[in-house]
């Protein structure tokens, strides 16, 4: 058994596992059921996924839900889908116009700061007890949801000349980079969706420090013992 002090363990979460995935395998392999994490990432998305081990770490779980996060995201513009990334249905397409690097950074900046952004509606956001997503999956109707968020910047943008668009957000807890990256495309007169995500950091902590995730399985315990931190912010 893991030792009742516990820990921080920084995972590098791999593209197509949900984040209760990651915690279910932790479980597993380190043979404790007390273990949390310090905010979801959709199943396209990849990056840092800090798990929380044991109670010293699991009773701090809403101070490190609460830390800001950046993210390196692709968009592509010119089709919308339902889940807002490259997972879901297309719903519509809109041409895209002709635009300028210049023309997407405007655009970025007049999305910084407070931004009152939609929840959107695939999401572990829950309504009544329910995950939107399962309301969703269901075809049940789903009331569009809101919430105020801070985004501190858009740095690192790249665009192909096309259709393709790159940034690094920097912003605030409760941040949906999906919904950010639909008010891009429809903020430039057209539409689009994700298709990449990669969380860089969380508050202090950096990707580049993570143990990779696909390891997580076939690691033996002790060594994953070895890359715990402590639960210091």
């Amino acid at each position: 058994m893991l030792t009742k002090q516990g820990g921080l363990l920084l995972i590098d979460k791999p593209q197509d596992f949900t984040s209760n995935d990651i915690v279910a395998i932790a479980r597993r392999v380190l043979g404790t059921k007390c273990i949390g994490h310090s905010g979801t990432l959709d199943p396209m998305a990849t990056g840092l996924l800090i798990l929380l081990i044991e109670r010293q770490a699991t009773r701090l779980q809403d101070r490190f839900l609460k830390l800001s996060k950046v993210y390196r995201a692709e968009l592509t513009l010119g089709q919308e889908t339902d889940s807002w990334d490259a997972q879901g249905d297309v719903l519509r397409s809109l041409p895209v116009p002709a635009l300028t690097l210049a023309q997407i950074q405007a655009a970025a900046q007049t999305l910084t700061g407070q931004v009152h952004q939609q929840i959107p509606p695939f999401s572990a956001k829950k309504i009544n007890g329910r995950k939107m997503y399962d309301l969703a999956r269901a075809g049940k109707p789903v009331q569009d949801r809101f919430n105020t968020v801070q985004i501190t910047a858009w740095t690192d943008i790249f665009f192909d000349g096309k259709n393709k668009i790159a940034f690094t957000l920097h912003c605030s807890c409760g941040t949906y980079v999906r919904s950010l990256g639909l008010m891009l495309a429809r903020a430039l007169g057209t539409t689009g969706h994700l298709t990449a995500l990669r969380r860089l950091s969380i508050g202090p902590f950096n990707v580049q420090d993570a143990f990779d995730g696909s390891r997580l399985k076939t690691t033996p315990r002790e060594e994953i013992v070895k890359f715990l931190k402590e639960p210091i912010l």
